[in-house]
């Protein structure tokens, strides 16, 4: 496997924990930007990327308009805006309508992303309820880009895995502890 040059992990009802238990074990010298684009309330006001921060050998920060994106960083989408990847691999955040109820979408992350950064991007979609992510892991890897999902098995809310396995073929279903084992390798290359 190629090294990718950005990361995405998606995710909703029951992903909290797994996303952010696998960022707690990144190694310090993890350099490979990372962004989490996770459901959440519009009004929820978390602090989340404190939290991890404070747990975490990585820097954690929530995506801010027109910021550069930088190697070794782990951004959150923040509540109520999708975050895009423009071209001079920039976040650009947008408020317009939600999609699939979501707002942050993963779909409208991926699929920026994958314009963007093509082959060299990886993404891992986890438990959810509904199927968002699904359309845009199908355009990484149209793109050429690296697609996961949480084994549905593994997942505590199956739908979103289940979504973007029905609707890409031959995606690769991993158990919880290789998607970890699977980020953190990719430090050492």
């Amino acid at each position: 496997m190629n090294k990718p040059e950005f990361i995405i992990l998606g995710g909703s009802a029951g992903s909290f924990q797994v996303i952010f238990g696998i960022i707690k074990k990144l190694p310090a010298n993890f350099n490979v930007p990372i962004l989490i684009v996770i459901h959440r309330g519009k009004d929820k006001n978390t602090h989340i990327e404190e939290v991890i921060a404070h747990q975490s050998s990585v820097k954690v920060q929530e995506v801010k308009d027109k910021e550069n994106i930088i190697n070794g960083i782990v951004y959150i989408a923040p509540a109520d805006y999708h975050v895009l990847i423009e071209s001079e691999k920039i976040f650009s955040l947008d408020n317009s309508e939600p999609i699939l109820f979501s707002r942050p979408s993963i779909d409208v992350s991926m699929q920026s992303a994958a314009e963007v950064y093509g082959s060299k991007l990886l993404a891992v979609l986890f438990s959810g309820a509904n199927s968002d992510g699904a359309a845009g892991m199908e355009i990484i890897k149209n793109r050429g880009g690296q697609i996961f999902v949480q084994d549905p098995k593994d997942a505590e809310v199956d739908i979103m895995p289940l979504a973007a396995v029905q609707k890409n073929a031959g995606i690769k279903k991993m158990p919880t502890k290789e998607i970890e084992s699977l980020l953190i390798n990719i430090s050492i290359k």
